[in-house]
């Protein structure tokens, strides 16, 4: 289900939280009568039982095609994604913008409004090379912000190059990657910023390990109000595997048409682990749960369920972000 500019949802949290989890006080349960409200780009968390305040910006889907001499030994594996991007129409103007100018203009605001954090959610190269990475390192450390990163399925992914998803996630994440995570661990890691917990998840293969289930139980369990950021979205009625495949019981190799022309992999015929319906049972049945947040399908996307709400944000090749505000 995908919101209008002005709905505003109600949110039913309380009662999702009793049915899923044993009675407990109040200030146990800081997203008990949770309320939101979207126009455009523009999120809006009211936490009547949290008493903290925190503004957020989470940007996906850069898709940096930066590259010099350096990434000349990789071009039969980066030439397809780095022709898409060059270019786009600005989300706001309607002019023309080359690459990297959304991305930069999202650091811009994101200065300007001030916010306590913000939350890279994947895609933001569209392959490992080493300028791309140096580039958005460098204007994150010059921006000043608090900020974390997690990998998209295009991040760390050279196409065609021989060897597994998994083993090549691990290679290139290590090789190129690795400065973006600033020493946290690529695959899970959590930040608490103004009371408001982030936890960070690589899904970048639609799959959830069950070390990242163990650890988003652990942090979800801690108490404060916790935010998913991940880059493909979770299912959610109403979405196909394409728009939401993270645990959809419809992904497998007759929902993955892209295959070939990524040159990887095709998805499996068995559909998704255990696991992986595992988490999202556990991501939504957490009662403190504020949002999942996620990147992935380049087009705002709000969708509500049970009480449960998720969040996909625009690509940034655009200069798309989601400017997310609790109790402010």
């Amino acid at each position: 289900m995908e919101t209008t500019r002005r709905n505003v949802f109600k949110l039913g949290v309380a009662a999702a939280a009793v049915a899923a989890a044993p009675k407990a006080k109040a200030a146990e349960r800081p997203t008990q009568g949770m309320s939101f409200a979207t126009m455009k780009e523009s999120l809006r968390f009211t936490l009547p039982a949290f008493p903290g305040k925190c503004r957020f910006m989470v940007v996906g889907d850069s898709h940096l095609s930066l590259d010099d001499a350096r990434g000349e030994p990789f071009k039969q594996y980066s030439e397809r994604m780095s022709k898409p991007y060059r270019s786009a129409i600005h989300f706001r103007t309607g002019r023309a913008i080359a690459s990297p100018d959304g991305f930069d203009y999202a650091l811009a605001e994101a200065r300007k409004m001030n916010v306590d954090f913000l939350a890279l959610v994947g895609d933001i190269v569209s392959f490992p090379s080493e300028a791309g990475v140096e580039y958005v390192k460098k204007r994150l450390d010059e921006s000043g912000l608090n900020w974390m990163y997690v990998s998209g399925n295009h991040d760390w992914h050279y196409e065609g190059m021989p060897g597994t998803e998994m083993a090549l996630r691990a290679e290139w994440t290590r090789k190129r990657l690795a400065p973006l995570y600033q020493g946290a661990d690529p695959m899970m890691a959590s930040r608490v910023v103004n009371g408001i917990r982030f936890v960070f998840i690589d899904n970048s293969l639609y799959e959830i390990l069950p070390e990242q289930l163990e650890f988003w139980k652990q942090e979800a369990a801690k108490g404060d109000p916790v935010a998913l950021m991940m880059h493909i979205p979770l299912y959610m009625p109403g979405y196909g595997a394409l728009e939401a495949g993270c645990a959809h019981p419809e992904w497998g190799a007759k929902t993955d048409p892209g295959w070939k022309a990524e040159r990887r992999p095709r998805w499996p015929e068995a559909g998704h682990t255990h696991t992986t319906f595992a988490f999202r049972e556990a991501v939504f049945r957490a009662p403190n749960l504020l949002g999942v947040f996620a990147g992935h399908e380049h087009r705002n996307m709000f969708a509500f369920d049970k009480g449960h709400v998720q969040c996909v944000t625009a690509a940034n090749a655009d200069g798309s972000f989601l400017d997310v505000r609790v109790n402010c």
